[in-house]
């Protein structure tokens, strides 16, 4: 299955299409699940600190790429700063033991994971936690951060740097100041919550843009099932439905159509080998101007990743979530 990609800022080439491996953290299921993706045509795969699965991904990589069944250039890595490893002392060190953990000398897209930083224990990486709180680093900016990625970027160990769930107006502040733009944004993205300000943003700083939970994330409960989550089910939308039977297609496969349309690159997680090739094989049919349109104006609008963990950091980027409208359920970041 051959993927559509777009142009980075770079000159590398983001595919439109990869694997999430959000929540998957068991060593035979992730890796039954990356040998079914990469041995299906996947060349994109998206993981984080945070997710605690970069040295199953790196076990996999090198098994594809030392036996010759995949070339280092032809994948497409992207990974993420954690939230507690801002600080500029941190920066250098976290990077390492992520190349470390994925075998390899440099990651395509390094981004970081949220615009909110947050302190970490002493000696080690895990957050600090006051009253079973995080606790705020209220010192170190967006710039701090991003000057030290910027040395590693020209150190050919980062290949294109970015941010995930930023606001648009402190993805352009940072586009602003910084010498090294950022290449591209990962955020929620989907019918329910199409991010159009952001996308027209990007737009004009010709910024890429990568949708995680294009399907709404069915599985997204499961981060903290005593928590509350937001409703809502994009598959289960009547218009995506109806789509399904027209194109003969499943519901999954018309959500990311209708992404990859737009131009925006979509990472759905999977673990089952049959839905992983089913969520690739949407690059042959392409949706009408008038279903497109159908999918753009559907009326919920809803976030489902409300950030909560992070509601009162003086950085949070949501407008439209505070300590009166989200209910308190833990931490929680895709």
């Amino acid at each position: 299955m051959t993927v559509d990609s777009v142009p980075l800022n770079t000159g590398a080439k983001l595919p439109l299409f990869g694997l999430g491996t959000w929540q998957v953290k068991d060593e035979t299921e992730l890796t039954v699940a990356l040998r079914a993706a990469l041995d299906g045509g996947y060349r994109l795969i998206d993981t984080a600190h945070l997710y605690q699965n970069e040295h199953i991904i790196g076990e996999v990589l090198h098994e594809y790429i030392s036996s010759g069944k995949i070339k280092r250039e032809e994948l497409f890595i992207t990974s993420k700063l954690p939230f507690v490893a801002h600080a500029p002392e941190d920066v250098a060190n976290c990077v390492e033991s992520q190349l470390k953990a994925l075998k390899l000398d440099y990651i395509d897209l390094y981004l970081i994971h949220c615009p909110c930083p947050f302190k970490h224990q002493e000696g080690n990486l895990l957050p600090l936690l006051e009253d079973g709180k995080l606790v705020f680093d209220e010192k170190t900016s967006h710039m701090d951060t991003w000057k030290e990625l910027e040395k590693l970027y020209h150190a050919k160990k980062l290949r294109a740097l970015g941010v995930s769930n930023f606001s648009a107006k402190q993805l352009e502040e940072l586009y602003n100041q910084a010498e090294v733009k950022p290449s591209n944004i990962q955020v929620e993205c989907h019918i329910y919550w199409p991010q159009e300000h952001l996308r027209s943003v990007c737009k004009k700083l010709g910024v890429t843009f990568t949708a995680y939970a294009p399907l709404g994330s069915p599985g997204r409960k499961a981060a903290r099932p005593d928590g509350v989550w937001p409703e809502g089910d994009p598959l289960l939308e009547p218009v995506v439905q109806q789509l399904a039977a027209k194109y003969h297609k499943t519901a999954a496969q018309i959500l990311i159509r209708h992404l990859t349309q737009h131009g925006i690159s979509a990472i759905p997680k999977s673990i089952s080998p049959d839905r992983i090739i089913e969520n690739i094989s949407t690059f042959d049919f392409k949706l009408s101007d008038e279903d497109m349109h159908a999918l753009d104006t559907v009326p919920t609008r809803i976030r489902l990743f409300i950030f909560d963990f992070a509601v009162g950091h003086p950085l949070f980027p949501h407008d439209d979530v505070d300590e009166t409208t989200t209910p308190k359920s833990g931490f929680k970041l895709h």
